[in-house]
């Protein structure tokens, strides 16, 4: 297949410009703007489509408030992706990153962004996202700060692309073999070059004891030849306890609860703020004195569980059998008699409840994706008293905010939680509620545009 050509407007490749930054996207690269000059016919087509403020070009790690000289590497059809050149005046905020493969490697974008400026950019991000995808503005809360800000994640899956004369058929190009094979995350800016991570500075400390005996083993195993093509590793730490076998069971400890669940699983990767995070989601579904519960893409019931003291009865329901097994046991295990756990579709989950709507909270915590068309009719047509939506995605969250709001839901609250510290993900918990009198807002407070 022949290369495709570069587009050289409005810059040429590798054309170096300087520019001040003055905002970060949801994607955590830095955001400036470059007047174009006037020009051919073409130039000023170009010149016109764009703002007042000029040509958007977004570079990654580059901070607000800097004046940056940059080298574009890719012109889009509404702005252009450059790579920091030099730093020509630094942000007071700027840090010398801990991870020495900072920058190159893609899993992290804020290490060199002081932890205080990360809460506040991405409590204004969410506001932003609040503002532009639904139609609202609303006071978000401070972002809730995870108790560490390294040393958290307790899950990791390096990879390392096939080996010298593999097919290659998983992660991309061929790669070298035996003891020189990286094996890591991928390379920032790139979707299959791998790049070597001896180290993770933001996984937990026995992760990183056990992470060089399995590269080693990896290495040793691909240099007799056993793959022949790349893999995706996995390593879990769950209380102090690291598996690298899928099907493994770990525990998980979260405040006095003890939940057991398969390696492979989903389950929240920063078991440190998990009790300030599962209190205010119980908190919030509680307030206004719901007497019943159902916790929608229950997993092995971590919200289910841990909200279930606040009331009467809790139906939890996830399509992954496995998990369902799972959030039994440790109902079982953890004596919790007021919760029941059923298998099946999301989308089903409301046919044949015996709650009553008017009395019922509902947490979901759907996919990255977002909640699906049917389940959203489902969940209007049964009608709870309160939604608690928890996303990992706060840009899809805002995107199916908007169908809760033409569905009459007030929004009452939203609180970002930081469970990725030093990259630009964070976990958002939305409250809403169904207003008696159809009318989802609160004039001057919630406005739907």
């Amino acid at each position: 297949m022949a290369k495709k050509r570069f587009n050289d407007k409005p810059f040429a490749y590798h054309q170096e410009v300087e520019l001040e930054i003055t905002t970060l996207t949801n994607l955590g690269s830095g955001l400036g703007r470059v007047k174009l000059p006037d020009g051919t016919e073409e130039d000023r087509a170009l010149r016109s489509s764009t703002s007042e403020g000029g040509w958007v070009v977004m570079v990654p790690f580059a901070l607000p408030g800097e004046r940056v000289r940059v080298r574009v590497f890719r012109n889009q059809k509404n702005f252009s992706e450059a790579d920091v050149v030099e730093v020509l005046t630094p942000s007071p905020h700027r840090v010398r990153p801990r991870c020495p493969i900072f920058g190159r490697c893609g899993g992290c974008q804020y290490q060199h962004f002081a932890y205080g400026e990360q809460l506040a950019w991405k409590q204004r991000q969410v506001a932003e996202l609040l503002k532009h995808m639904a139609g609202v503005e609303f006071s978000v809360a401070p972002v809730i700060a995870s108790p560490e800000e390294f040393g958290y994640r307790s899950k990791i899956t390096p990879h390392f692309n096939a080996p010298r004369g593999g097919e290659g058929r998983e992660l991309g190009a061929e790669g070298p073999a035996g003891a020189d094979l990286p094996i890591g995350f991928l390379r920032q800016g790139t979707r299959f070059d791998i790049v070597d991570v001896p180290r993770c500075d933001i996984a937990t400390d026995a992760i990183n004891a056990r992470l060089p005996a399995m590269r080693a083993n990896i290495r040793t195993r691909v240099a007799a030849g056993e793959f022949s093509r790349g893999g995706t590793l996995l390593l879990r730490d769950a209380s102090g306890v690291v598996t690298n076998d899928y099907e493994a069971i770990v525990t998980e400890t979260v405040g006095h609860l003890k939940l057991r669940f398969l390696a492979r699983d989903f389950f929240q990767n920063n078991p440190f703020i998990l009790p300030a995070f599962t209190d205010y989601v119980r908190g919030q579904a509680a307030a206004d004195g719901a007497r019943y519960l159902v916790d929608a893409y229950c997993g092995s019931g971590l919200f289910a569980l841990t909200a279930a003291p606040a009331f009467e009865r809790v139906a939890g329901v996830e399509i992954s059998e496995s998990s369902i097994k799972f959030a039994q046991q440790n109902a079982a295990a953890n004596g919790i008699a007021n919760v029941t756990f059923l298998a099946g579709d999301a989308a089903k989950i409301f046919s044949g409840l015996a709650f009553p709507p008017a009395e019922t909270a509902v947490i979901i915590d759907p996919p990255r994706k977002g909640c699906d068309e049917s389940f959203l009719h489902q969940l209007f047509a049964f009608g709870p008293a309160t939604v608690v939506y928890v996303s990992c995605d706060p840009a899809t969250q805002m995107r199916d905010l908007r169908h809760f709001i033409g569905a009459g839901y007030a929004l009452t609250a939203v609180q970002p939680f930081d469970l990725f510290p030093q990259t630009r993900h964070l976990e958002c918990v939305i409250t809403l509620h169904r207003d008696a009198t159809g009318i989802p807002a609160t004039p001057g407070t919630n406005t739907v545009r």
